[in-house]
């Protein structure tokens, strides 16, 4: 692979500065660099915090599917007397 010299930097930099303009090259430059180093930084953090990962044991993968077993399976909550409409007697509407 051949190497970038002068002469090629100068045509990516004409080329940059005709296709964002002078105002937009220096926020470019800026947010470029701060990016690199966010990811420098939470690569360096991430390395150190990381914890080995482990397989979801055989158990573990059958609680789970039990769990989502019963959520499926529960009834849904009683209905109030809002939801039920009109037609329901309450203690004013009942026959003396």
């Amino acid at each position: 692979m051949p190497d970038i010299g002068v002469p090629e930097l100068l045509i990516v930099l004409v080329v940059a500065f005709l296709l964002f303009g002078a105002k937009k090259l220096p926020e470019l430059a800026r947010s470029i660099g701060r990016s690199a180093s966010e990811f420098k930084k939470g690569i360096a953090e991430g390395g150190a915090d990381a914890e080995p990962t482990q397989e979801p044991t055989q158990e573990r993968t059958q609680e789970r599917t039990q769990e989502r077993t019963q959520e499926r399976t529960q009834e849904p909550p009683a209905a109030t007397s809002k939801e039920t409409g009109p037609h329901t007697p309450t203690t004013g509407d009942a026959p003396a």
